[in-house]
């Protein structure tokens, strides 16, 4: 792709480092923002500029947040005996579109993937386990994807927590094998909370459909 200016050129390279953003479509957008004016550029400079330097990870779950604790975990009426972990954020998100949980969450920030090097010990699973000594939550919903990785995590959140005085459940098989939790329908999803069931219940499951 020849350029007739080093700074468009410079342009589109920022943003095709973006997920998902392809050459073609940084075009589009870097010659969409030259067309714009000043302060709507600005506008978006100061946004993005904020986003980085002021938003923060709650220090008690993991969500993301403008303070040090977030507006759900700094909720009197949520229900703080129930725990939700989830992958990321966009986790967080889809559940509370749903209206039907509330409980708090526990953002793992990723998922057990030795092939691109992430283990346990990049995951904020140990937060986790001192978030249970020291909460005593009476139960821990497995919310996390049915991908082999999210599934992966599952179970070895499941060894970690098995000798705990807590429930841990898992959310029904509304949501498809190998689905993610962002991409399920409100309905689907709420459903899959409010009927979750015993994690051993779903370990029996899996096994049952390999066999």
């Amino acid at each position: 792709m020849n350029f007739s200016s080093k700074y468009l050129e410079k342009a589109v390279d920022e943003i095709s480092n973006l997920p998902g953003i392809g050459k073609k479509t940084a075009l589009r957008l870097a010659l969409h923002l030259l067309r714009q004016d000043e302060e709507a550029v600005g506008s978006l400079s100061e946004a993005l500029l904020a986003l980085k330097n002021k938003v923060n990870e709650c220090q008690k779950c993991g969500n993301l947040s403008d303070h040090n604790i977030c507006e759900i975990c700094a909720n009197p009426t949520r229900n703080d005996e129930l725990i939700c972990v989830v992958e990321d954020v966009r986790d967080v998100m889809a559940i509370e579109n749903t209206s039907q949980y509330r409980g708090l969450y526990h953002v793992l920030g990723g998922v057990i993937s030795p092939m691109e090097g992430i283990g346990p010990a990049e995951l904020n699973i140990g937060s986790l386990i001192n978030r249970v000594e020291q909460s005593t939550p009476k139960e821990i919903i497995f919310g996390l994807g049915t991908t082999m990785e999210g599934e992966t995590t599952t179970f070895y959140l499941y060894k970690k927590l098995a000798g705990f005085d807590i429930k841990l459940s898992a959310i029904a098989r509304g949501i498809a094998v190998g689905d993610q939790l962002e991409y399920a329908d409100e309905v689907t999803l709420a459903r899959s909370i409010t009927n979750r069931v015993p994690y051993e219940n779903s370990i029996t499951q899996n096994q049952n459909s390999r066999a």
